[in-house]
């Protein structure tokens, strides 16, 4: 199960809601800072592509403070306007406002996640307690409520179409949730605790960003990376140089606890030191995020309970699929005994080869750790299924995979077509922009890849939007796919893992999903739906990357361009299913942690002190401990739920993937990859957004409620302790 990162993602959802519309230059309130201001009008190149060639760092103040200064004025015209509350000259109205603000603000973040530098980490600092304070200030001012309420009263005689409908109802949604409902005196502490939880965010950000890239293991000495492959040895060199370091070998750090490079190297020291620096991020020192975590499950405990919710988390899943902590609790329960049961299993036989190894060696032998996990689970693959990794990679050269794989499964179920574009300003040399034209050879969208590792770029993987579809607005959307896959030496080839594969289809199944959407109000457009549903378009997708009719379309060998050998190729299908118990169990112990840090109440919440002392007793308490298979993240560098938009919801990713493997069942069932059969997913969930509940789309396409039993399969899990059963609860 590939886990991304969607902080970026997550935070334009919350700006969604008041972006819109446009409004003419002459209207528009104008600075001598903005005359010549990159964000000051809708940008003329195609689908509003932003204009990274003009854009610089000094141009974001003067937008934000112009943007902001727009939008409330234009707020205030829609509060206060003397006519009678309508649809249009409220909601409409509010779907239209903000645009500058729109602008700027979804570029910075996005570009503040992948392409940061210490003058955007400082913008960044100043601006998130006043662009909190913003919304605030829309979602609380009095006027404005009482229309939006006043509408939403009467809905059933205004004759919305059901898309506007849906639209009214999540703006009184979202109106209540940010506290419309409370008093002036609770207001104003709801206003100063959204202050401070954002600024906490913003802290936390900055430290994992800084702590990963300190974190980086810097080998002296290349006999110490002993079964690397070239290329991998390559790119560590690559790394140390970018970094100054000129004949050493660094060890950049992944986002996630287990390092990918542990499956390679022999020299065991070196994978525990690599794992011990992966796990001290964020502890102690300059980066220190015990202290910005305490404070923040505290400021969200009072927060919830302020609003009438219990915990925080009550907070949230009231606003999701799964409705409340219980259901969550019972969809990992369906999961968790299997997943131990068969990570138990896993463990065991690599116990076994550690265990032969020392008494062919006559050394003593040792017990299993976290850092050799990946290293004897890679050898215990290699016996069982008679393969290595490093005879594979050669047949995962990244622009295969993306051409002949991504891109080909796109065409084959929708009938995209991509053409790379050089023409159009990018904001580093290695990203790469295609048009993407539908079946009837009409440009929709825009796609920007940008696939390898820096320094000054969030760890993981995501997908985000730089314009999302709106036929309200008439744009188009432009989205992009963001990896960090550590670049090889120049001249050298993009060789993936299979998981980094995997990776690819699910972070293009988000972006799928934004660019497909065919809605006419933004607040509904594309990705912008609950997070427990988010991730079902880019798990679903994922299936396309072990079929074996797509695996043998891009499974082509970099140098002679061959195809896999169909005997290897069975070899590496056959074993997808393999170390799924730690997998699982990993991702499962880090959703039920982000459970336990935000079912606390105030006074529950543990100081900086306590942190590592409260993970511990989390996990112990969930019976799921187990000392080889760490939780994904550990709290400190627990991005998601911190920093990300996922606080209470990083559940999301199995209860989504319950839909994406009855989904792969239905298209087993319905002939697979076919037009015909795409065309269905896209009209009926892919290109419909938020305009409709998204558990009843899902329930239109699949025919019937989600059931467990696909997911437990695809993951090889079946009959190994769970409950193939269950069904997933929904509201």
């Amino acid at each position: 199960m590939r886990i991304i990162c969607l902080g970026v993602l997550a935070a334009a959802f919350a700006t969604t809601a008041l972006a819109g519309g446009d409004t003419p230059a002459k209207e528009r309130p104008r600075t001598p800072a903005m005359a010549d201001n990159p964000f000051a009008a809708p940008s003329t190149l195609p689908f509003e592509f932003p204009a990274f060639d003009r854009i610089q760092d000094a141009d974001y103040r003067a937008a934000f403070d112009a943007g902001m200064a727009e939008q409330l004025q234009q707020v205030a015209a829609i509060a206060h306007n003397p006519a009678e509350p309508t649809f249009e000259n409220t909601i409409v109205a509010l779907e239209r406002s903000g645009r500058t603000l729109e602008r700027v603000e979804t570029t910075f973040s996005n570009l503040n996640a992948c392409n940061t530098d210490p003058e955007m980490q400082r913008i960044d600092t100043d601006m998130a307690p006043r662009l909190t304070a913003q919304r605030d200030a829309i979602h609380l001012n009095p006027a404005l409520w009482a229309r939006v309420d006043a509408l939403y009263r009467k809905r059933e005689s205004l004759h919305l179409d059901p898309e506007s409908l849906q639209l009214l109802t999540r703006y009184h949604t979202i109106f209540v949730r940010a506290g419309a409902r409370l008093s002036a005196e609770q207001q104003a502490r709801l206003k100063d605790l959204n202050k401070q939880i954002s600024s906490l965010t913003t802290r936390f950000k900055q430290n994992l960003l800084k702590a990963t890239a300190d974190g980086a293991v810097v080998v002296d000495d290349v006999a110490q990376l002993d079964g690397l492959t070239p290329e991998q040895v390559g790119a560590a060199a690559e790394a140390a140089a970018a970094r100054g370091l000129r004949g050493k070998w660094l060890i950049a750090l992944q986002n996630t606890t287990n390092q990918p490079m542990l499956a390679r190297l022999t020299n065991r020291s070196l994978r525990e030191r690599i794992y011990k620096a992966s796990t001290a991020r964020g502890l102690g020192g300059a980066t220190d995020n015990t202290a910005v975590i305490a404070e923040l499950v505290r400021l969200r405990a009072e927060r919830a309970s302020l609003l009438g919710y219990p915990d925080h988390a009550a907070y949230e899943l009231a606003d999701e699929s799964a409705g409340n902590p219980e259901a969550v609790r019972g969809m990992i329960a369906q999961v968790a005994p299997a997943a131990l049961a068969r990570a138990r299993a896993e463990a065991a036989d690599m116990q076994k080869v550690i265990d032969a190894e020392a008494g062919a060696a006559g050394t003593a032998p040792f017990t299993l750790q976290p850092w050799d996990w990946f290293y004897y689970a890679e050898k215990v693959r290699k016996a069982r299924y008679d393969f290595d990794q490093a005879a594979v990679a050669p047949y995962f050269e990244l622009d295969h995979v993306l051409k002949d794989g991504v891109f080909y499964a796109a065409h084959q179920l929708y009938g995209l077509n991509f053409r790379e574009r050089h023409d159009l300003p990018v904001y580093h040399k290695d990203v790469r922009v295609f048009e993407v034209t539908d079946a009837d050879g009409k440009p929709f969208a825009l796609f920007l890849a940008d696939y390898f590792a820096r320094d000054n770029k969030q760890g993981g993987a995501w997908m985000t939007a730089y314009v999302n579809q709106s036929r309200l607005l008439q744009q188009k959307p432009v989205v992009a796919n963001h990896l960090n896959i550590p670049k090889p030496q120049p001249g050298q080839p993009v060789l993936l893992t299979f998981d980094e594969v995997t990776t690819l289809f699910h972070e293009f199944g988000h972006a799928v999903h934004g660019m497909l959407s065919d809605v006419h109000y933004p607040l509904l457009s594309g990705t912008a739906v609950p997070r427990d549903f988010v991730e079902y378009p880019s798990q679903y997708n994922e299936m396309w990357a072990r079929e074996p009719s797509v695996v043998a379309h891009y499974a082509r060998h970099y140098q002679t361009g061959e195809p896999m050998p169909a005997e290897l190729l069975a070899k590496v299908l056959a074993a997808q299913n393999f170390n799924q118990g730690y997998a699982t169990l990993e991702y499962i112990e880090a959703a039920l942690l982000d459970q336990a840090w935000h079912l606390i109440t105030v006074a529950q919440a543990p100081s900086a002190q306590q942190v590592p002392a409260f993970e511990r007793q989390a996990l112990e308490a969930s019976g799921l401990e187990y000392g080889p298979v760490p939780p994904r993240y550990h709290s400190t560098y627990f991005a998601h739920i911190f920093e990300g938009g996922y606080s209470a919801g990083y559940y999301a990713y199995l209860w989504s993937e319950v839909l994406a493997r009855d989904t792969g069942q239905w298209f087993h069932s319905h002939g697979g990859l076919t037009r015909a059969n795409g065309e269905v997913l896209r009209t009926r969930v892919l290109a419909r957004g938020r305009s409709e509940d998204p558990q009843l789309l899902f329930r239109e396409f699949y025919g019937r409620a989600p059931e467990i039993g696909p997911l437990l399969e695809y993951r090889g899990l079946a009959g190994a302790g769970g409950d193939a059963s269950g069904v997933a609860n929904s509201r």
